[in-house]
């Protein structure tokens, strides 16, 4: 667990800490923050990310496109993502399923439903 380094992508300050603090509760302690996709895209082409953790809409970049631009590449299609989202409507979870995400979390959500996800999505 402590040798897993995860992204979380957030555009706001709050989440993105209500996730990393989560996140430290629950063992993971390597954690990388971005504002948006283009930041996230940045980072990964920087640092070897073990799971992207994602917001749905973020300005610049929102995380379906990034999403949909990480599945595209050769060196990411297989890089665990999981999106944390307000949007809860079924379609939209669909979409970001077919879009490629390895899991999804409605907002709020609870650190025992990360950590599960989390699990789940690198089968801890």
């Amino acid at each position: 667990m402590t040798d897993t380094k995860i992204l979380a992508v957030d555009d706001s300050p709050t989440m993105r800490r209500i996730i990393v603090n989560t996140l430290k509760r629950a063992g993971y302690t390597d954690v990388i923050e971005a504002s948006d996709g283009r930041d996230a895209l940045e980072k990964l082409n920087t640092d070897r990310i073990n799971l992207v953790i994602t917001d749905w809409n973020m300005p610049q970049m929102d995380g379906l496109t990034l999403v949909k631009a990480l599945r595209s590449s050769d060196e990411f299609k297989q890089l665990p993502i999981l999106m944390i989202t307000t949007r809860s409507v079924r379609e939209d979870i669909v979409k970001a399923l077919k879009a490629g995400v390895n899991n999804y979390i409605v907002k709020p959500f609870s650190p025992e439903t990360l950590r599960a996800k989390i699990q789940e999505v690198l089968g801890d």
